[in-house]
């Protein structure tokens, strides 16, 4: 048997949640090699380095 709720959540209830849950924009870096921005702890789409190695 599964849990059922109770009463309908509302709509405005259910985008409050999902406005929490939201990904925010992240913050951009300058590549050290090629000098595009890219995004932190991720290989640059540009020139393929992350830390100075391919």
């Amino acid at each position: 048997m599964t849990p059922l709720p109770k009463k309908k959540q509302t709509k405005r209830t259910s985008a409050a949640r999902k406005l929490v849950l939201k990904i925010k924009g992240g913050s951009l870096i300058v590549c050290k090699s090629c000098g595009k921005l890219k995004l932190p702890h991720k290989a640059c789409r540009a020139c393929g380095f992350y830390r100075e190695e391919k």
